[in-house]
């Protein structure tokens, strides 16, 4: 699958494209739960290793209410982290999602997160009637604010006390994204001109 038919060009020889899970992936699905650091901030305890494949055997990581896809560089074939979607609802019908990333250490601060957050959008935004994306992060990860900017989402407020992280209750800021918010900019200038 590609993400709606979009893939973007980090640099002349490095493009990223988001695929659905498959089984090769589970390994570094099971990392992200057995090692501690590998996911940043996001670390909150060990979590059980053969949960990835119980839920690979059951929908592939594509179900309705959310999923998982796995960021690659197609040059080199890579998987290189996944991103992440589950749908929340606030009021009636208002249906939204909430979405996450997670790059492997070597793959970070190379302009891929943004480039995989906004092919997540627009995926989401074309297959979904969802009018909103949101994604939270922690204050004091300033790269994953920027990332966030760059794929054309905007801060809307700081939550309060909302997770519980290395000992104790921890802010985090939210960002969201609308369907009729003007594409990034930041994307544009990444695309190559026609």
């Amino acid at each position: 699958m590609d993400s709606g038919g979009t893939s973007v060009p980090v640099s002349a020889d490095l493009t990223v494209r988001l695929r659905p899970v498959t089984e090769p992936d589970l390994g570094l699905l099971r990392r992200f739960c057995t090692e501690p650091g590998l996911i940043g901030l996001d670390w909150a305890g060990f979590r059980d290793a053969g949960a990835p494949a119980r839920r690979f055997a059951v929908d592939g990581y594509l179900g309705e209410d959310d999923g998982r896809l796995v960021v690659e560089v197609e040059q080199e074939r890579a998987a290189v982290g996944i991103v992440s979607y589950t749908a929340g609802r606030y009021a009636g019908r208002a249906s939204y999602w909430e979405i996450g990333i997670v790059l492997l250490p070597p793959w970070r601060g190379r302009g891929i997160g943004w480039r995989a957050q906004a092919i997540l959008c627009d995926y989401l935004f074309q297959h979904s009637p969802a009018q909103r994306i949101q994604a939270g992060t922690h204050p004091e990860n300033v790269a994953e604010q920027r990332s966030l900017e760059k794929a054309g989402f905007q801060l809307e407020g700081v939550i309060r006390a909302c997770e519980f992280r290395a000992g104790q209750w921890r802010d985090g800021y939210l960002y969201s994204r609308l369907r009729d918010d003007p594409p990034p900019a930041a994307l544009a200038e990444a695309l190559p001109v026609r």
